[in-house]
């Protein structure tokens, strides 16, 4: 039976500490609030746990892919791969840029695209696939880097710049972008996320595991004779407008000149939300495990309902545990939804991640129809996102699985 005391389970407040407070207001008493040295200081230590050698924060992920777009010179003519089953940002970044973004569909009962269907859709226009590590598990990268590798022969490089046309001819294929939005800190053959695919964006989101409030980052894998400084300085010009002096660096004595190098963008992070992702970097890993605590709860519930849900840890994988997927079995949408209301009349905050994109009516309007994506569709059609964040206690998580069994043992 539910515990009987209802409680208010919110779906995914942040974790902020007096460590990030403090760390804010010394921010603020410095005088520095904009990019500044709190800032590069992230961006370091971000760049070591991710194992890569640079990394560029920035005021979101989309601002990121969207930067790794142009980075890459892919725009106007080029076609990008995108799963049909994530939220917008990992199509609308491409579309930002002028490219032509194709959609897939998933692998049947899964969140991962059917890579089959990848193959496919490769042709001379394609320039890159965006995977998804869709909840903080990253996806076979293994299995795309073969497909671009068999696919080489269609592969023109091109690119509206000159760094962006070297980059295409030195990968001399498709470019594998990582959306790892979710997935800080997860890891996969060893490998970290940002270190696996060509291009990695994450989002520092207020309702991501590791937050700035607002905020996202850029990494990449190092590319053969290309130098990671000059990729490092072509972001830094696009964030801020293609001016060539950042403020830290116009505040040096006499360096008030500055060019601006091209019409470009702003979008850069601000020392105050570096200084909460500071401390929030020293708490990470004490964050991550209490995460999979909680997961390793909710499998044992699931798995004893007969309830489908993600795995977020195997013998060769760590998830990051942004999200708890579950899908009920036999479920229909109205269903679904009768449960949603059900649990929120008892205090169980939930969600739905995601709706399919074709669903939407921006890509509706592109041509794209749900059902040309059957298994998007249906991996959709019974979900629940649970609860699942370092703010709830023991007690939360068994008022969450009491309630849970109750209601929707009742529809399977």
């Amino acid at each position: 039976m539910a515990i009987n005391a209802k409680r208010t389970i919110s779906f995914s407040p942040p974790d902020i500490s007096d460590l990030e407070i403090n760390e804010v207001v010394d921010a603020l008493k410095s005088g520095w609030i904009t990019t500044g040295p709190r800032t590069k200081e992230l961006e370091k230590r971000l760049a070591e746990f991710c194992h890569t050698s640079k990394m560029v924060c920035l005021n979101s992920a989309t601002a990121a892919e969207e930067l790794n777009f142009r980075i890459c010179g892919i725009g106007e003519g080029d076609e990008v791969i995108v799963p049909a089953y994530t939220y917008t940002a990992s199509a609308s970044a491409a579309i930002h840029c002028g490219a032509k973004v194709i959609f897939v569909d998933s692998q049947k009962d899964s969140t991962e695209m059917d890579y089959d269907k990848v193959a496919e859709a490769i042709t001379e226009k394609t320039k890159a696939i965006v995977a998804v590590d869709l909840g903080g598990i990253i996806v076979n990268y293994d299995r795309l880097f073969e497909i671009v590798e068999a696919k080489k022969d269609l592969f023109k490089p091109a690119g509206n710049t000159d760094l962006g046309r070297r980059i295409q001819k030195a990968t001399g294929r498709v470019l594998i972008f990582s959306d790892a939005a979710h997935a800080l800190g997860a890891s996969r053959n060893g490998k970290m996320a940002g270190e696996i695919a060509d291009f990695t964006d994450f989002s520092f989101h207020a309702v991501k595991n590791f937050t700035t409030a607002e905020g996202g980052a850029s990494t990449w894998r190092d590319i053969p004779g290309i130098d990671n400084e000059e990729i490092y300085h072509q972001y830094q010009l696009y964030s801020l407008h293609g001016q060539s002096k950042d403020a830290l660096a116009k505040n040096q004595l006499g360096a008030w000149e500055y060019d601006i190098i091209g019409p470009w963008y702003k979008c850069n992070m601000t020392d105050i939300m570096a200084a909460i992702g500071l401390r929030q970097l020293d708490r990470y890993p004490g964050l991550l495990e209490r995460r999979r605590e909680i997961i390793g709860k909710y499998d044992a519930m699931c798995d004893e309902l007969g309830v489908k849900h993600l795995v977020h840890y195997t013998e060769n994988s760590t998830s990051s545990g942004h999200l708890y997927l579950t899908r009920i079995p036999g479920a229909t949408d109205e269903i679904r939804r009768e449960i949603i209301i059900k649990l929120a009349e008892r205090g169980v905050n939930t969600n739905v991640h995601y709706k399919p994109l074709p669903m939407m009516t921006a890509y509706k309007e592109m041509g794209w129809d749900i059902k040309d994506f059957p298994n998007a569709y249906d991996y959709y059609a019974n979900l629940i996102t649970l609860p699942l964040h370092t703010k709830l206690t023991d007690e939360d998580v068994d008022y969450v699985i009491s309630n849970f069994k109750e209601v929707v043992s009742k529809y399977i």
